[in-house]
Protein backbone atom coordinates (compact mmCIF):
# COMPACT_ATOMS: atom_id res chain seq x y z
CA UNK A 1 0.00 0.00 0.00
CA UNK A 2 1.25 3.59 -1.04
CA UNK A 3 1.60 5.77 2.06
CA UNK A 4 0.32 9.12 2.48
CA UNK A 5 3.28 11.79 2.80
CA UNK A 6 2.88 15.11 4.62
CA UNK A 7 5.04 18.32 5.13
CA UNK A 8 5.81 18.78 8.80
CA UNK A 9 9.27 21.26 8.84
CA UNK A 10 10.64 24.07 6.88
CA UNK A 11 14.03 25.58 6.42
CA UNK A 12 15.17 28.90 4.06
CA UNK A 13 18.19 30.38 3.49
CA UNK A 14 17.52 32.99 0.98
CA UNK A 15 18.49 36.66 -0.55
CA UNK A 16 14.82 37.70 1.08
CA UNK A 17 15.28 36.25 4.35
CA UNK A 18 17.64 33.67 6.39
CA UNK A 19 14.41 31.93 8.55
CA UNK A 20 10.83 31.15 6.97
CA UNK A 21 9.43 34.04 8.46
CA UNK A 22 11.58 36.98 7.19
CA UNK A 23 11.77 35.10 3.65
CA UNK A 24 7.86 34.78 3.78
CA UNK A 25 7.10 38.43 4.72
CA UNK A 26 9.09 39.83 2.51
CA UNK A 27 7.35 37.45 -0.60
CA UNK A 28 4.08 38.77 0.80
CA UNK A 29 5.41 41.91 0.21
CA UNK A 30 6.76 42.02 -2.47
CA UNK A 31 10.36 42.85 -1.72
CA UNK A 32 12.76 41.99 -3.58
CA UNK A 33 16.35 40.75 -3.23
CA UNK A 34 18.85 41.84 -6.16
CA UNK A 35 21.31 44.16 -6.08
CA UNK A 36 24.97 45.13 -7.20
CA UNK A 37 27.06 42.46 -7.00
CA UNK A 38 29.41 42.17 -3.64
CA UNK A 39 31.06 39.13 -3.36
CA UNK A 40 33.55 39.82 -6.05
CA UNK A 41 34.79 42.32 -8.71
CA UNK A 42 31.90 42.45 -11.36
CA UNK A 43 32.74 45.68 -13.21
CA UNK A 44 34.04 44.24 -16.10
CA UNK A 45 30.87 41.47 -16.74
CA UNK A 46 27.46 42.14 -18.74
CA UNK A 47 25.50 41.65 -15.97
CA UNK A 48 26.72 42.89 -12.46
CA UNK A 49 23.60 42.40 -9.95
CA UNK A 50 22.86 39.13 -8.07
CA UNK A 51 20.28 37.91 -5.34
CA UNK A 52 23.04 37.01 -2.70
CA UNK A 53 22.25 36.51 0.57
CA UNK A 54 23.05 38.84 3.48
CA UNK A 55 23.93 38.74 6.78
CA UNK A 56 24.57 35.19 6.89
CA UNK A 57 26.81 33.34 9.75
CA UNK A 58 27.13 29.75 9.64
CA UNK A 59 28.37 29.63 13.40
CA UNK A 60 24.93 30.42 14.37
CA UNK A 61 23.93 26.86 12.73
CA UNK A 62 26.26 24.60 14.77
CA UNK A 63 29.49 25.16 12.02
CA UNK A 64 32.15 25.82 14.33
CA UNK A 65 35.03 28.08 13.02
CA UNK A 66 37.09 25.73 11.82
CA UNK A 67 34.49 23.53 10.18
CA UNK A 68 33.40 27.01 8.11
CA UNK A 69 37.12 26.85 5.98
CA UNK A 70 36.06 23.20 5.29
CA UNK A 71 32.83 23.72 4.05
CA UNK A 72 31.60 25.15 1.10
CA UNK A 73 29.07 27.45 1.07
CA UNK A 74 26.29 25.48 -0.63
CA UNK A 75 26.80 23.44 2.30
CA UNK A 76 26.80 25.87 5.03
CA UNK A 77 23.28 27.07 3.50
CA UNK A 78 21.84 23.39 3.18
CA UNK A 79 23.10 22.76 6.99
CA UNK A 80 21.16 25.81 7.89
CA UNK A 81 17.93 25.23 6.64
CA UNK A 82 17.73 21.61 8.05
CA UNK A 83 18.57 22.70 11.19
CA UNK A 84 15.54 24.80 10.91
CA UNK A 85 13.88 22.85 9.20
CA UNK A 86 13.98 19.63 12.13
CA UNK A 87 13.09 22.02 14.69
CA UNK A 88 10.09 23.89 13.23
CA UNK A 89 8.95 19.95 12.45
CA UNK A 90 8.81 19.32 16.24
CA UNK A 91 11.35 15.76 15.68
CA UNK A 92 13.22 14.69 18.26
CA UNK A 93 15.97 12.97 17.12
CA UNK A 94 16.79 10.70 19.83
CA UNK A 95 13.51 9.49 20.01
CA UNK A 96 13.54 8.20 16.26
CA UNK A 97 15.10 5.15 14.24
CA UNK A 98 17.17 7.10 12.49
CA UNK A 99 17.76 4.28 9.83
CA UNK A 100 14.49 4.85 9.23
CA UNK A 101 15.42 9.17 8.49
CA UNK A 102 17.01 9.68 4.95
CA UNK A 103 18.34 12.93 3.27
CA UNK A 104 17.91 14.04 -0.43
CA UNK A 105 19.17 17.69 -1.46
CA UNK A 106 20.03 18.71 -4.89
CA UNK A 107 22.23 20.97 -6.00
CA UNK A 108 23.17 21.77 -9.97
CA UNK A 109 26.78 23.01 -9.51
CA UNK A 110 28.17 22.78 -6.43
CA UNK A 111 31.44 24.86 -5.58
CA UNK A 112 32.80 26.59 -8.27
CA UNK A 113 34.04 28.78 -5.65
CA UNK A 114 36.63 25.84 -4.75
CA UNK A 115 37.47 25.33 -8.24
CA UNK A 116 38.32 28.83 -8.85
CA UNK A 117 40.19 29.50 -5.62
CA UNK A 118 42.19 26.01 -5.81
CA UNK A 119 43.29 26.36 -9.54
CA UNK A 120 44.89 29.72 -8.74
CA UNK A 121 47.13 28.22 -5.97
CA UNK A 122 47.79 24.80 -8.72
CA UNK A 123 49.35 27.38 -10.87
CA UNK A 124 50.49 29.76 -8.80
CA UNK A 125 52.32 27.29 -6.23
CA UNK A 126 52.13 23.74 -8.00
CA UNK A 127 50.05 20.78 -7.21
CA UNK A 128 51.50 19.77 -3.89
CA UNK A 129 50.21 23.08 -2.34
CA UNK A 130 46.47 21.78 -3.05
CA UNK A 131 43.93 21.91 -0.32
CA UNK A 132 42.91 17.98 1.14
CA UNK A 133 40.01 19.45 1.12
CA UNK A 134 39.16 20.42 -2.27
CA UNK A 135 37.25 17.42 -3.54
CA UNK A 136 35.41 17.32 -0.71
CA UNK A 137 34.51 20.93 -0.50
CA UNK A 138 33.37 21.25 -4.36
CA UNK A 139 31.35 17.84 -5.31
CA UNK A 140 27.23 18.16 -4.98
CA UNK A 141 27.20 15.51 -2.80
CA UNK A 142 28.24 16.67 -0.08
CA UNK A 143 25.65 18.51 1.52
CA UNK A 144 23.42 15.75 1.96
CA UNK A 145 26.24 13.57 2.90
CA UNK A 146 26.88 16.52 5.73
CA UNK A 147 23.28 16.76 6.93
CA UNK A 148 23.17 13.20 7.60
CA UNK A 149 26.39 12.87 9.44
CA UNK A 150 24.95 15.95 11.89
CA UNK A 151 22.02 14.48 12.47
CA UNK A 152 23.24 11.08 12.95
CA UNK A 153 20.81 9.96 9.71
CA UNK A 154 21.11 6.75 8.58
CA UNK A 155 18.45 6.23 6.04
CA UNK A 156 18.49 6.47 1.82
CA UNK A 157 20.80 9.61 1.40
CA UNK A 158 21.09 10.66 -1.97
CA UNK A 159 21.61 13.47 -4.18
CA UNK A 160 20.23 14.94 -7.72
CA UNK A 161 22.10 17.32 -10.02
CA UNK A 162 19.64 18.25 -12.83
CA UNK A 163 20.43 22.07 -12.86
CA UNK A 164 17.91 24.50 -12.31
CA UNK A 165 14.91 20.97 -11.59
CA UNK A 166 17.42 19.91 -8.88
CA UNK A 167 15.16 21.33 -6.08
CA UNK A 168 12.81 19.59 -7.46
CA UNK A 169 13.87 16.39 -8.14
CA UNK A 170 15.10 15.77 -5.04
CA UNK A 171 11.79 16.79 -3.05
CA UNK A 172 9.69 13.91 -5.18
CA UNK A 173 12.62 11.46 -5.43
CA UNK A 174 12.12 11.58 -1.09
CA UNK A 175 8.44 12.03 -1.20
CA UNK A 176 8.49 8.26 -3.84
CA UNK A 177 11.06 6.50 -1.03
CA UNK A 178 8.55 7.58 1.60
CA UNK A 179 5.74 6.75 -0.12
CA UNK A 180 7.02 3.12 -1.24
CA UNK A 181 7.88 2.85 2.82
CA UNK A 182 11.77 2.62 2.29
CA UNK A 183 11.73 5.74 5.03
CA UNK A 184 9.57 7.08 7.50
CA UNK A 185 11.29 10.54 7.34
CA UNK A 186 12.91 12.81 4.59
CA UNK A 187 15.05 16.25 4.68
CA UNK A 188 14.58 17.09 1.41
CA UNK A 189 14.93 20.11 -1.24
CA UNK A 190 17.89 22.51 -2.48
CA UNK A 191 21.08 24.27 -2.11
CA UNK A 192 23.09 26.61 -4.59
CA UNK A 193 26.11 29.31 -3.90
CA UNK A 194 27.30 30.04 -6.92
CA UNK A 195 27.52 33.71 -7.89
CA UNK A 196 31.36 33.52 -8.67
CA UNK A 197 33.13 34.96 -11.79
CA UNK A 198 33.02 31.76 -13.43
CA UNK A 199 29.03 30.99 -12.95
CA UNK A 200 28.66 34.78 -13.95
CA UNK A 201 30.81 34.53 -16.79
CA UNK A 202 29.34 31.70 -18.16
CA UNK A 203 25.81 32.56 -18.19
CA UNK A 204 26.51 36.22 -19.55
CA UNK A 205 28.16 34.33 -22.30
CA UNK A 206 24.92 32.13 -22.66
CA UNK A 207 23.21 35.62 -22.74
CA UNK A 208 20.78 34.76 -20.40
CA UNK A 209 21.46 37.06 -17.56
CA UNK A 210 19.87 40.18 -17.22
CA UNK A 211 21.72 43.19 -18.21
CA UNK A 212 19.66 45.64 -16.11
CA UNK A 213 22.42 46.64 -13.87
CA UNK A 214 21.00 50.43 -13.26
CA UNK A 215 17.86 49.09 -11.89
CA UNK A 216 18.43 45.97 -9.75
CA UNK A 217 15.43 45.59 -8.15
CA UNK A 218 13.60 45.98 -11.54
CA UNK A 219 15.56 43.29 -13.89
CA UNK A 220 14.03 40.31 -12.98
CA UNK A 221 10.56 40.80 -14.53
CA UNK A 222 8.83 36.98 -15.63
CA UNK A 223 6.19 36.95 -17.98
CA UNK A 224 6.46 41.28 -18.79
CA UNK A 225 7.51 42.15 -21.95
CA UNK A 226 10.45 43.91 -21.32
CA UNK A 227 12.13 40.78 -19.81
CA UNK A 228 15.93 40.36 -20.59
CA UNK A 229 17.12 37.25 -18.60
CA UNK A 230 17.59 36.11 -15.33
CA UNK A 231 19.37 37.11 -12.13
CA UNK A 232 21.44 34.79 -10.59
CA UNK A 233 20.82 33.86 -6.66
CA UNK A 234 21.85 31.65 -4.01
CA UNK A 235 20.15 29.96 -1.12
CA UNK A 236 18.56 26.56 0.31
CA UNK A 237 15.21 25.76 0.82
CA UNK A 238 14.43 22.39 2.60
CA UNK A 239 11.80 20.63 3.70
CA UNK A 240 11.36 18.00 6.18
CA UNK A 241 8.49 15.13 4.81
CA UNK A 242 6.98 12.09 6.75
CA UNK A 243 4.80 9.41 6.30
CA UNK A 244 1.13 10.00 7.44
CA UNK A 245 1.23 7.63 10.03
CA UNK A 246 4.51 8.49 11.53
CA UNK A 247 3.42 12.09 11.71
CA UNK A 248 0.49 11.19 13.10
CA UNK A 249 1.88 8.89 15.94
CA UNK A 250 4.17 11.23 17.46
CA UNK A 251 1.56 14.35 17.42
CA UNK A 252 3.25 16.51 14.73
CA UNK A 253 1.99 19.44 13.19
CA UNK A 254 1.34 18.70 9.64
CA UNK A 255 1.73 22.04 7.36
CA UNK A 256 0.10 20.29 3.76
CA UNK A 257 0.34 17.02 2.08
CA UNK A 258 2.08 16.46 -1.24
CA UNK A 259 0.43 14.34 -3.51
CA UNK A 260 1.81 14.46 -7.17
CA UNK A 261 5.30 14.43 -8.36
CA UNK A 262 5.75 14.15 -12.47
CA UNK A 263 9.08 14.98 -14.40
CA UNK A 264 9.59 14.45 -18.05
CA UNK A 265 12.58 15.32 -20.76
CA UNK A 266 12.32 17.82 -23.33
CA UNK A 267 14.44 15.81 -25.32
CA UNK A 268 15.00 18.83 -28.00
CA UNK A 269 18.28 21.49 -26.78
CA UNK A 270 20.91 21.75 -24.01
CA UNK A 271 19.94 25.07 -22.93
CA UNK A 272 16.83 26.18 -25.17
CA UNK A 273 13.19 24.60 -24.18
CA UNK A 274 11.47 22.92 -26.94
CA UNK A 275 9.10 25.20 -28.71
CA UNK A 276 6.09 22.99 -28.44
CA UNK A 277 6.53 23.04 -24.90
CA UNK A 278 4.85 19.64 -24.61
CA UNK A 279 7.74 18.20 -22.31
CA UNK A 280 7.14 20.54 -19.50
CA UNK A 281 3.27 20.42 -19.98
CA UNK A 282 3.47 16.71 -20.02
CA UNK A 283 5.53 16.75 -17.05
CA UNK A 284 2.93 18.52 -15.42
CA UNK A 285 0.45 16.17 -16.34
CA UNK A 286 2.16 13.05 -15.22
CA UNK A 287 2.20 14.93 -12.08
CA UNK A 288 -2.15 15.52 -12.31
CA UNK A 289 -2.05 11.80 -12.99
CA UNK A 290 -0.06 10.77 -9.79
CA UNK A 291 -2.46 13.10 -7.89
CA UNK A 292 -5.64 11.79 -9.05
CA UNK A 293 -6.86 15.37 -9.94
CA UNK A 294 -7.75 17.59 -12.78
CA UNK A 295 -6.55 20.61 -13.93
CA UNK A 296 -9.57 22.55 -12.23
CA UNK A 297 -8.61 21.21 -8.58
CA UNK A 298 -5.41 23.18 -9.22
CA UNK A 299 -5.43 27.06 -7.40
CA UNK A 300 -2.07 28.15 -7.75
CA UNK A 301 0.77 27.36 -9.85
CA UNK A 302 4.39 28.50 -9.02
CA UNK A 303 6.00 28.75 -11.71
CA UNK A 304 9.44 28.08 -12.91
CA UNK A 305 9.02 31.63 -14.34
CA UNK A 306 12.73 32.70 -14.91
CA UNK A 307 12.49 36.04 -17.19
CA UNK A 308 14.21 34.63 -19.74
CA UNK A 309 12.18 35.61 -23.30
CA UNK A 310 12.37 31.72 -24.53
CA UNK A 311 11.43 30.18 -20.76
CA UNK A 312 8.35 32.34 -20.10
CA UNK A 313 6.65 32.24 -23.07
CA UNK A 314 7.45 28.34 -23.54
CA UNK A 315 6.23 27.80 -20.03
CA UNK A 316 3.19 29.70 -20.93
CA UNK A 317 2.42 27.37 -23.77
CA UNK A 318 2.84 24.30 -21.47
CA UNK A 319 0.74 25.67 -18.80
CA UNK A 320 -2.31 26.22 -21.54
CA UNK A 321 -1.65 22.93 -22.84
CA UNK A 322 -1.48 21.40 -19.53
CA UNK A 323 -4.52 22.96 -18.16
CA UNK A 324 -6.96 23.59 -21.34
CA UNK A 325 -9.36 26.31 -20.40
CA UNK A 326 -8.56 26.22 -16.26
CA UNK A 327 -5.12 27.87 -17.31
CA UNK A 328 -7.00 31.05 -18.17
CA UNK A 329 -8.23 30.63 -14.37
CA UNK A 330 -5.66 29.47 -12.27
CA UNK A 331 -3.09 31.77 -10.42
CA UNK A 332 0.38 31.99 -11.59
CA UNK A 333 3.30 33.82 -10.05
CA UNK A 334 6.92 33.38 -10.34
CA UNK A 335 8.32 34.61 -7.31
CA UNK A 336 12.21 34.99 -8.76
CA UNK A 337 10.78 38.07 -9.43
CA UNK A 338 12.31 38.95 -5.67
CA UNK A 339 14.56 36.10 -4.99
CA UNK A 340 16.44 35.39 -8.10
CA UNK A 341 16.98 32.25 -9.98
CA UNK A 342 18.37 30.31 -6.97
CA UNK A 343 19.18 27.32 -9.79
CA UNK A 344 19.08 24.07 -8.08
CA UNK A 345 17.65 25.34 -5.21
CA UNK A 346 14.85 26.97 -6.67
CA UNK A 347 12.44 24.08 -6.53
CA UNK A 348 13.27 23.70 -2.96
CA UNK A 349 12.56 27.31 -2.01
CA UNK A 350 9.62 27.29 -4.18
CA UNK A 351 7.92 24.13 -2.71
CA UNK A 352 8.21 25.59 0.39
CA UNK A 353 5.88 28.95 -1.13
CA UNK A 354 3.47 26.43 -1.80
CA UNK A 355 3.05 25.42 1.45
CA UNK A 356 3.05 28.51 3.09
CA UNK A 357 0.69 30.00 0.75
CA UNK A 358 -1.62 26.73 1.65
CA UNK A 359 -1.10 27.97 4.99
CA UNK A 360 -2.11 30.97 5.12
CA UNK A 361 -4.05 31.69 2.23
CA UNK A 362 -2.04 33.76 0.21
CA UNK A 363 -0.08 34.10 -3.20
CA UNK A 364 2.88 35.67 -3.81
CA UNK A 365 3.04 38.30 -6.49
CA UNK A 366 5.09 38.23 -9.99
CA UNK A 367 6.68 41.93 -9.28
CA UNK A 368 7.92 43.87 -11.80
CA UNK A 369 4.70 43.14 -14.04
CA UNK A 370 4.69 45.87 -16.05
CA UNK A 371 3.97 45.56 -19.82
CA UNK A 372 1.82 42.73 -20.82
CA UNK A 373 2.79 40.22 -23.37
CA UNK A 374 0.56 38.88 -25.89
CA UNK A 375 3.04 35.52 -25.49
CA UNK A 376 2.40 35.69 -21.80
CA UNK A 377 -1.64 36.23 -21.18
CA UNK A 378 -2.13 34.50 -17.84
CA UNK A 379 -3.06 35.56 -14.27
CA UNK A 380 0.60 36.23 -13.24
CA UNK A 381 -0.61 37.81 -9.48
CA UNK A 382 1.14 40.80 -10.97
CA UNK A 383 2.68 43.16 -8.08
CA UNK A 384 0.77 42.50 -5.78
CA UNK A 385 0.17 39.87 -3.13
CA UNK A 386 -3.82 38.09 -3.40
CA UNK A 387 -5.56 36.76 -0.29
CA UNK A 388 -7.59 33.43 -1.55
CA UNK A 389 -8.65 30.10 0.08
CA UNK A 390 -5.74 27.61 -1.85
CA UNK A 391 -6.16 24.38 -0.97
CA UNK A 392 -4.08 22.52 -3.94
CA UNK A 393 -0.56 23.95 -5.62
CA UNK A 394 1.98 23.02 -8.46
CA UNK A 395 4.99 24.01 -8.26
CA UNK A 396 7.47 23.50 -11.78
CA UNK A 397 10.54 23.68 -12.38
CA UNK A 398 12.69 23.32 -15.95
CA UNK A 399 16.43 22.71 -15.69
CA UNK A 400 19.21 23.46 -18.68
CA UNK A 401 19.32 19.59 -20.52
CA UNK A 402 15.32 19.95 -21.06
CA UNK A 403 14.68 18.61 -17.55
CA UNK A 404 11.03 19.27 -16.02
CA UNK A 405 9.62 18.43 -12.81
CA UNK A 406 6.43 19.31 -11.19
CA UNK A 407 5.02 18.57 -7.67
CA UNK A 408 1.72 18.48 -6.32
CA UNK A 409 0.89 20.15 -2.53
CA UNK A 410 -2.21 20.01 -1.03
CA UNK A 411 -4.12 21.25 2.39
CA UNK A 412 -4.02 18.31 4.80
CA UNK A 413 -7.40 16.75 5.21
Amino acid sequence: MKKRVVVTGLGIISPVGNDVSSFWESLKNGKCGVGPITIFDATAFDSRIAAEVKNFDPTHYGISLKDVKRTAKFVQYAVASAKQAVESSGLILDKEDRTRIGVIIGSGIGSLHTIEEEHKIYLNKGPSRLSPFLIPMLIVNEASGLVAIIHGLKGPNSCVATACASGSHAIGEAYRTILYGDSDVMITGGTESCIVPTAVGGFCALRVLSKNNNEPQKASRPFDLERDGFVMAEGSGLVVLESLEHAQKRGANILAEIVGFGMTCDAYHITAPDPDGQGAASAMTVAMKDAAMKPEEIDYINAHGTSTKLNDKIETLSMKKAFGQHSKKVMVSSTKSMTGHLLGAAGGVEFVVCCLAIKDGVVPPTINYDHPDSDCDLDYVPNTARQAMINTCMSNSLGFGGHNASLIVKKFK
